[in-house]
């Protein structure tokens, strides 16, 4: 990582200055930024990259609201409420819950936004749930890919104003002696450095799941976890609020996921294990409820034979799996094994036969009985799996860290001594997550969902914030 540096100033000579400044263009960058756009500002977004992107790009860019007006159209029955409970039901009620309300009471708003005023192309993800939820809430793109959201917003920003600067990464803020950051220093690849002033700060810069030192000191177990995620995560946003002075909380949270197709880097999603596949291990054993999450479930991977695993599934689960980018880019990656009978894919995939047979037929018995197994999973109402199989060998991953600055309703960044920075917000992976402090609180799309959303609160509140201030 950069250095990175808090420098006290009162004043600073600067190449231009810009009423918000937000660093980071992934998604919690664009989305305050059109935000702040809407609300009358100038914008700048500084990325790193040449094009924005960011950890949102490599997800399945899903977003999880209640309340919508696709919801609705569609009359299933949900609430902000309802959404509040799953969140705080998932991580035992270790959470900020007065932010889950928050986020919940505005992830509708978040998406009728996205959709009506800037022309986002999302619909919602029917068929089934994802652990954790109790209604269809998922929102994506056509594809249900996170590069395709990110191109759209991208798109957006075009068409609202929004000036993006690629290839920079800021490393420096300017503080001065009431705590507003006053200007930003970002480096160029040539070494060139440009100072911005800035009327409010946005960090949008994501968490720390690339930074390795940071990784094995918050999170060690992950110490056999590939990474799959933006580069730019770093961890600039908890360097800088360490020596800020900012609340941070939940520093070993994170996402991880038990489903990352080994050797091949591609995520094999979870719909497949949450409609009634299973994994095993090498010796054809079950070891865990695959359908708690895929989240806690990485570390129960990485703790079998060779830090792998094996997703069992058939053709009624692959038929689900069709509609996601990742998946196709699986099958055509060739990562994807399949076979008639169960004697034919063991031999395929060097599984026990014994061992799969048994945990495939025990899975039969448990959807006839309805009974829940040693490890607390109901198959009740699944469909017994069916010739043809399917196998895909996974092993677990870290995706993102959930940990990070603490913010308030309006995204600002708290304060260890109380109260808030006057013009620093956060969102997305640099804030606080809503995941509870460790793997098994998160839920699908509780990333997204404080991305987008708290993004548009940042982008909407440090626009308003300037302007009163003028």
């Amino acid at each position: 990582m950069s250095k990175i540096e808090i420098i006290r100033a009162e004043s600073v000579e600067t190449i231009m200055d810009i009423p918000v400044v937000i660093v980071g263009g992934g998604g919690t960058g664009l989305c305050a930024a059109l935000a702040a756009r809407d609300a009358g500002t100038d914008v700048l977004v500084i990325e790193r990259d040449r094009q924005p992107l960011g950890t949102t790009s490599m997800s399945t860019g899903l977003i999880p609201a209640a309340g919508s007006k696709v919801q609705i159209a569609k009359g299933v029955e949900d609430s902000p409420e309802v959404f509040a409970n799953d969140i705080i039901a998932k991580t035992k009620g270790k959470v900020d819950q007065s932010l889950v309300t928050r986020l919940a009471r505005e992830s509708a708003h978040t998406i009728d936004w996205l959709m009506e005023d800037h022309a986002i192309e999302l619909s919602l993800v029917e068929g089934f749930t994802y652990p954790g939820h109790s209604a269809l809430r998922m929102h994506g793109m056509p594809t249900r890919s996170g590069n395709e959201l990110m191109g759209a917003l991208a798109n957006a920003c075009e068409t609202a104003g929004v000036d993006i600067l690629t290839d920079a990464t800021v490393d420096q803020l300017y503080v001065n002696a009431e705590e507003r950051v006053i200007a930003i220093g970002a480096t160029r690849p040539g070494g060139g450095q440009d100072k911005i002033g800035c009327g409010a700060l946005i960090l949008a810069c994501c968490g720390f799941a690339g930074n390795q030192k940071m990784v094995s000191e918050l999170i060690p177990e992950l110490e056999h976890a590939t990474f799959h995620g933006h580069p730019g995560n770093k961890g600039h946003a908890i360097a800088w609020g360490k020596e800020l002075g900012a609340s941070m909380a939940d520093l070993g949270a994170y996402q991880g996921h038990a489903g990352l197709a080994a050797g091949y880097g591609i995520p094999i999603l979870w719909p497949l294990i949450a409609e009634g596949g299973i994994q095993m291990n090498k010796s054809g054993e079950r070891f865990a409820n695959e359908a708690a999450g895929y989240s806690e479930q990485a570390v129960k991977v990485l703790a079998q034979e060779g830090h792998v695993a094996w997703s069992i599934y058939d053709e009624t689960r692959h038929q689900i799996m069709e509609q996601f980018d990742d998946y196709q880019q699986a099958k055509a990656a060739g990562c994807l094994i399949t076979a008639q009978s169960l004697d034919e894919l063991a031999r395929k995939t060097g599984i026990d036969a014994g061992g799969m047979t048994k945990s495939v037929e025990d899975s039969w018995k448990l959807v006839d009985s309805g009974e829940i197994d040693k490890f607390g999973r109901s198959f009740a109402g699944k469909q017994k799996l069916a010739a043809p199989f399917y196998a895909v060998r996974v092993t677990g991953a870290l995706f993102h860290t959930q940990g990070g600055l603490e913010v308030d309703d309006d995204a600002r960044v708290k304060k260890t001594g109380g109260g808030a920075f006057p013009n620093l917000y956060a969102g997305g992976g640099a804030a606080r997550g809503i995941s509870g402090p460790g793997a098994d609180g998160y839920i699908a799309g509780n990333g997204l969902m404080t991305a987008t959303t708290l993004g548009r609160l940042a982008g909407t509140h440090a626009a308003a914030m300037v302007i009163n201030n003028d």
